[in-house]
């Protein structure tokens, strides 16, 4: 049996006690148009599982990025159907405890249970068709001590994780953020990552709307992990350096200057700062590409003040944050897309990050962190709240 098939055992165990279930609650239930309903309940649960094995054993590393893009659309159909039967058996087994000290079952409990499984449904397809589409203007005054006078009130516009190849070749959503973002008329506007999913032709289609982009100070990126290749079965190692070369050559065309372990410095008349920017340093299984020593071959604890371009957070959290001889006043990060779910200022993603999305402060206050999280989509081709978002930025002398 092959590894992916033992991994997604478990859940084609689950789906089939939950198809079991729901199979049963029909034959019991459905009086009328019974000889529809009791052969289709059976027959597409049959249909759904071979569905989930085909897709799941489809090759992810290969194919061009339409088959890629057709796959996550083919795996979020599927699970907008079973996580809202997930809840309607939930709920529907809670209709069922008064039996256990009286005869009868909850009034009304099958139509809860079915009426709170299409609710989650039209949510998940309102993440897919709506939301993804929308944009979240993230408005935040930073305080970073030191700070020329040249520089304060400098707005810093900050975005992350395009996966532009999860929009294919339709550019509308790209060219929408792009004119929102200039519209905020920013100083400097940053790229914290991940610009496509798995190869760098993904974004040829989005070159003309990228290159749109206009701030005083220019447009400033780095690497997400996403942006190496990792993601794809190349056919030669040297395939893969062209698509890396390919990347650089792309950023620079669209006149955004990617800042691979290096810093900028930024000045405005007699004062300066400094912009660094390095390559993705994460937590496993991410691979480990940057060097903040390299990017600022400085002493990290002089006295200029400092912006770093790092795009996974655990980055700061690891060897930034309450660090005496790092002198790095704001992280820009992204990554964690808070998993594409927040609902109530609340995000699954809290269980694989602490700081998943917003801003953070370490204990002493003098190291801040803030996590954008992210305009595209990775995985399933939706947000279900998680707002595609555009971050306002604007820096401040501490004061005293």
């Amino acid at each position: 049996m092959r590894l992916p098939l033992l991994l997604i055992l478990p859940l084609l165990i689950l789906n089939a006690l939950v198809d079991w279930y729901i199979c049963r609650a029909v034959w019991r239930r459905c009086r009328r148009g019974a000889s529809f309903w009791r052969p289709a309940s059976l027959w597409s649960s049959v249909a759904f599982a071979v569905y989930f094995i085909v897709l799941i054993l489809w090759p992810k590393r290969q194919g061009d990025n339409a088959q890629l893009l057709g796959l996550m659309w083919a795996l979020y159909a599927y699970f907008s159907v079973y996580i809202p039967k997930y809840v309607f058996v939930i709920l529907d087994l809670i209709g069922k405890i008064p039996a256990l000290w009286r005869s009868r079952r909850l009034p009304g409990s099958t139509a809860v249970a079915s009426g709170a499984a299409l609710l989650v449904f039209a949510v998940m397809w309102w993440g897919a068709l709506i939301n993804r589409y929308s944009l979240d203007v993230n408005e935040i005054d930073v305080e970073i001590p030191g700070l020329p006078s040249s520089f304060d009130g400098m707005r810093v516009v900050q975005i992350s994780d395009l996966h532009v190849g999860s929009f294919g070749e339709n550019t509308a959503f790209v060219e929408k953020l792009v004119s929102k973002i200039n519209s905020l008329e920013p100083d400097i506007i940053v790229f914290t990552g991940d610009l496509v999913n798995r190869r760098t032709d993904e974004a040829l289609p989005f070159k003309e709307a990228l290159s749109r982009l206009r701030a005083p100070f220019g447009v400033y990126s780095i690497l997400g992990n996403h942006d190496y290749g990792d993601y794809y079965a190349w056919d030669t190692p040297e395939d893969k350096v062209r698509n890396m070369d390919m990347m650089k050559e792309l950023q620079a065309a669209i006149g955004w200057k990617l800042l691979n372990n290096a810093t900028e410095i930024l000045s405005a008349g007699p004062d300066s700062i400094a912009l660094i920017g390095v390559e993705n340093i994460g937590d496993p299984p991410f691979p480990v590409y940057g060097d903040l020593e390299e990017a600022y071959p400085g002493d990290l604890a002089d006295g200029m003040p400092k912006i770093l371009l790092s795009h996974n957070p655990a980055h700061w959290e690891d060897d930034i944050a309450d660090s005496p001889d790092k002198n790095i006043a704001l992280t820009l990060s992204g990554h964690t897309h808070a998993m594409q779910i927040e609902l109530l200022g609340w995000s699954p993603a809290v269980f694989r990050y602490d700081k998943w999305g917003g801003l953070y402060t370490d204990s002493d206050g003098s190291h801040s962190m803030y996590v954008n999280i992210g305009d595209g989509e990775v995985g399933i081709p939706a947000r279900i709240g998680a707002t595609p978002e555009i971050t306002v930025i604007t820096l401040q002398a501490a004061r005293k």
